[in-house]
């Protein structure tokens, strides 16, 4: 799945310009032609236009990847063999399997460089008074302590509320923000929260602070949780399902 998301993502850029081209003649027509931010003596003819329209739609999308090291020279062969129609040199077996392992090294590298960071952040945030660090990792907060007794076990499925950031405060996911709890087997949920929850009584509001290890790992989820991320979750357990 991930290695298709990578080339599916890198012609994202194109498929979006190119559906601007099924729009009606009329259409297009009443749009004022998009002036450069600088003269470009180079873009003679509407061929010339789009191509360096998709050139940029492209390259973008490969920057946001993370693909910095490309021989450029071999890009160039590529497009020039499928449109002369010549046989790729690669088959799509052997293209899939480079796509992936080159994501796979590439996520390697983000998530050592992501790792370090979180670790600093939780080395400091760990000497906070009323955080509490448990030995695989977990930190939490109390931000307030439930009236009920009842735990949650791994076999619970549990209502709650959550707003979940990075470390930078980029907020990457809220039931609170959406306006509505949801509902879940605790057992289905990433380690740091199977962990966190259990600790809490119903009616509680916590704060978690979850390294990758508990979290998603080197792989991520592919938006904005990278390789390596460590999370922060405020949690409020609302209730166990019977």
């Amino acid at each position: 799945m991930k290695k298709m998301l990578l080339v599916v993502c890198l012609f994202a850029g194109v498929q979006s310009v190119m559906s601007q081209a099924k729009k009606p003649a009329t259409a297009v027509a009443k749009v004022p032609a998009v002036k450069p931010a600088q003269p470009v003596s180079a873009l003679k003819t509407m061929s010339d236009s789009v191509s360096y329209s998709l050139g940029v739609k492209i390259a973008q999308s490969l920057k946001t990847q993370g693909f910095d090291d490309l021989n450029f020279a071999m890009v160039q062969k590529a497009f020039t063999d499928i449109k002369n129609g010549a046989k790729p040199i690669m088959n799509d077996e052997a293209i899939n399997k480079c796509l992936g392992q080159y994501q796979e090294r590439k996520n390697a590298e983000k998530s050592l460089s992501t790792k370090k960071e979180g670790m600093a952040f939780l080395a400091a945030n760990g000497k906070r008074p009323g955080v509490v660090t448990t030995a695989s990792g977990l930190q939490y907060e109390v931000l307030r302590a439930g009236a009920d007794s009842t735990k949650p076990t791994l076999e619970s499925k549990i209502r709650c509320h959550y707003h979940g950031t990075l470390i930078n405060g980029q907020v990457f996911d809220s039931s609170v923000d959406r306006g509505e709890p949801i509902t879940f087997p605790l057992n289905g949920v990433i380690r740091g929260w199977q962990e966190g929850l259990q600790l809490m009584t119903v009616g509680s509001k916590w704060k978690f602070f979850i390294p990758s290890d508990l979290a998603y790992g080197d792989g991520g989820t592919g938006g904005p949780i990278g390789p390596g991320a460590t999370l922060i979750f405020e949690v409020e357990l609302l209730g166990i399902e019977k």
